[in-house]
């Protein structure tokens, strides 16, 4: 053995343990993914197999006939949740940077305070607000619209105070450099604000596309039409309607693949995500 290397047993043995932790995690997705290709014999077997013997497509073809019996394809339930989300997604990022420059930067009046408020709001449940959300929309003749399910989560606490943070931390100087050479405030928002907020804009855009992807609330209040439902509404027609039993393939096609975007988010924002973590306890 090389002189001055050790073999550190209590690092190995933790990192074993955080090993068999993550694989425990993620065994009830392995487990769904299985399931969405078991054919039906493999699916009743008793003690059940985590993993399939003979994979079949055949779920996801029994997934099509099944929400292909109404006039409304799968395919339409797909397309509204990712219209939906990207809105959601878009849209809130836009308006929590708007909002985290000159709380951050600028000394505007009440600038205190409109921060407190947005701390403040924090603590609420966001189902206090569902009821005069719905009065709103109604009124105004946005049901039935992707607009009404976009709307009312534009303006996300958790991602103003998120960006307010990340910009706080920009350096005045950067900015007193831009402005000497003649930059105005959108040329410096976007093209200095916007690059250092890359981190905390990729974790709310983690963040708020996991919550509008799998929530069914906006489908099931905002629209009343079939054709406007989105996707969890679908997987819950498809798990609670008639032969329930018979469907439990057809149910686990359906749930892998709503929750493959969400795995593809993840991949492509861990690295920035990660960096938000390591500044999250940095000082101004």
């Amino acid at each position: 053995m090389v002189k001055g290397l050790r073999f550190n047993w209590g690092r190995s043995l933790f990192y074993l343990l955080l090993t068999a932790f993550g694989l425990l995690m993620l065994a009830p997705l392995v487990y769904m993914a299985s399931t969405a290709f078991k054919p039906t014999a493999e699916l009743f077997l008793f003690p059940p197999r985590f993993f399939f013997i003979n994979p079949t497509w055949n779920n996801f073809y029994q997934l099509l006939l099944v929400t292909g019996s109404s006039f409304v394809p799968f395919t339409r339930y797909i397309f509204n949740s990712l219209i939906v989300t990207l809105g959601v997604v878009g849209g809130g990022i836009i308006v929590s940077a708007l909002a985290a420059y000159p709380l951050a930067k600028h000394n505007m009046p009440f600038r205190s305070a409109i921060f407190n408020l947005i701390v403040f709001s924090l603590m609420f449940s966001p189902m206090v607000l569902q009821i005069p959300q719905y009065l709103v929309i109604s009124n105004v003749g946005l049901m039935n619209t992707y607009i009404a399910q976009i709307i009312p989560y534009l303006a996300s606490p958790v991602g103003m105070f998120l960006m307010v943070q990340f910009a706080k931390q920009i350096p005045e100087p950067l900015l007193e450099a831009a402005r000497i050479d003649g930059a105005g405030e959108w040329k410096i928002f976007l093209s200095i604000v916007i690059p250092m907020l890359k981190p905390a804009i990729a974790t709310f855009a983690l963040f708020s596309f996991i919550q509008a992807w799998n929530d069914p609330y906006p489908a099931m209040v905002y629209a009343t039409q079939e054709d406007m439902k989105s996707l969890p509404i679908a997987i819950q027609t498809i798990s609670g309607g008639a032969g329930v039993v018979a469907r439990v393939g057809t149910f686990a096609a359906a749930s892998f693949l709503m929750i493959i975007p969400t795995i593809l988010v993840f991949v492509i924002t861990q690295r920035m995500v990660l960096q938000t973590m390591a500044h999250s306890g940095l000082k101004e």
